[in-house]
C-alpha cells in the first residue's frame, strides 16, 4: 500500500510517499480501505516531536473508509461496511488495521469526508463540555480556538444544551463565521487580553466552563477567567508551547476545578464516549450538528496539509484523500 510515512520527525517536509506493507491484522481487528483522513491537532504534534512506534512511521488518529476484511474474532463488522475509525496511529494510508471496538458504522447520509471529521473532534467536545465540565442550562462555556475541530463541536454543543457560548480565534472573520453555529460573544485573542474580555462580558463573574485545547500559558491565562466553581479542561496543547508550571493557588479559595482529559483514555475505559460519538455521526448524518471543512489534499500531499494546518489559517478541517 502506499503511505505518508517519516524516518524521523520534525517539520512536515520529514514526509516521505512510499509503498510500506500492508498492516497486519489480529482476530479483533477490521481491515479498512482508507476513503477520507481528517487530520487532527495531535497528528502534527506527533509528526514534529512524538514517539514512533516503528520506522517508518504512518502517523494520524481518525480515518474514515470500507471495511476490506475482519478478524475471527469480529462480530459487528462485516465486508463492505461504511466506518470511521480512531487509532493511536495509521491513518495516514491507503489501509488501516484497528480494533473493532475503535470503529463506527456510519449511518446513511453521511459522507466519508464528513465522518472523517467527527470522533475525535465531537467526542472531545461533549466529554469536556458534559461528563467532566459537567455544563448545566444557563451556564457560560469558554471555549479556546474556536475555529478548531474541537472548537467547531464545542460550540455547536454548548448552544444546544442552551449555555451561553463564548470562544477564541485569531480574526474577527474567524469569529464571524463562527457566530453561525452557534457563538453569542467573540474574542479575538490577537487584539484583546481574554481574561479581562471574559470577565468584562460575564459582569465580572467568569467563565463556569472552559475548554482548553491551547495549552501554555494560555492554560495558566483561563484558570484566571473561571467562575466561582467553574471548571477548566484541559485536552491539548495546540499553542505548541508545551506544558509549563502552572499556579493553581487560586482555584483552592474559589472551589474551582482543572481537570486533565484524554480521548484516548475514555474510549478504552469507558463505554460512555463510544455511544456518544454513534451519536454525534447519526447528527451529522440528518444535519443537526455541522461539520466544517476547510480543505482537502490527496495523500501524496500530507507534507503540504500539514504546512497548512500549522500557518493557523483552516477553520475547521483539514482531509487526506487517498
Amino acid at each position: 500500500m502506499k503511505a505518508a510515512v517519516y524516518y524521523n520527525t520534525g517539520s512536515p517536509d520529514v514526509f516521505r510517499y512510499e509503498d510500506v506493507p500492508d498492516p497486519v491484522m489480529t482476530a479483533q481487528d477490521v481491515l479498512v480501505r482508507v476513503e477520507a483522513i481528517g487530520i487532527e491537532g495531535g497528528d502534527t504534534l506527533n509528526r514534529s516531536g512524538g514517539d514512533m512506534g516503528q520506522v517508518p512511521h504512518i502517523v494520524g488518529y481518525q480515518c474514515s473508509g470500507t471495511v476490506v476484511d475482519v478478524g475471527g474474532e469480529v462480530l459487528d463488522f462485516a465486508e463492505g461496511d461504511r466506518v470511521v475509525t480512531v487509532g493511536l496511529d495509521g491513518s495516514h494510508a491507503e489501509l488501516r488495521a484497528v480494533p473493532a471496538s475503535f470503529c463506527w458504522v456510519l449511518p446513511e447520509g453521511i459522507s466519508f469526508e464528513q465522518a472523517a471529521c467527527v470522533p475525535v473532534p465531537f467526542g472531545s467536545a461533549d466529554d469536556c463540555l458534559f461528563e467532566f465540565g459537567r455544563i448545566q442550562e444557563g451556564e457560560t462555556a469558554l471555549i479556546h480556538a474556536g475555529a478548531s475541530g474541537v472548537g467547531i463541536a464545542a460550540i455547536q454543543l454548548a448552544k444546544r444544551a442552551n449555555t451561553r457560548v463564548l470562544a477564541t480565534a485569531s480574526s474577527n472573520e474567524r469569529l464571524g463565521r463562527l457566530t453561525e453555529l452557534g457563538l453569542d460573544e467573540g474574542i479575538n485573542y490577537v487584539s484583546t487580553d481574554f481574561v479581562a474580555a471574559v470577565r468584562q462580558i460575564t459582569d465580572g463573574r467568569g467563565a463556569d466552563v472552559i475548554v482548553d485545547s491551547v495549552g501554555g500559558p494560555t492554560l495558566q491565562k483561563s484558570l484566571q477567567c473561571l467562575a466561582y466553581r467553574g471548571r477548566c479542561v484541559s485536552l491539548g496543547d495546540a499553542g505548541r508551547h508545551g506544558a509549563e508550571k502552572l499556579d493553581v493557588s487560586s482555584l483552592r479559595g474559589n472551589n474551582q476545578s482543572l481537570i486533565g482529559f484524554f480521548l484516548g483514555a475514555e474510549l478504552l475505559l469507558s463505554p460512555r464516549p463510544h455511544a456518544k460519538i454513534a451519536e454525534h455521526l447519526e447528527d451529522v448524518a440528518h444535519g443537526n450538528l455541522q461539520v466544517v471543512i476547510d480543505r482537502q489534499y490527496p495523500l501524496s500531499d500530507a507534507a503540504e496539509a500539514h504546512a497548512y494546518i500549522e500557518s493557523r489559517q483552516a477553520f475547521g478541517r483539514v482531509l487526506l484523500i487517498p
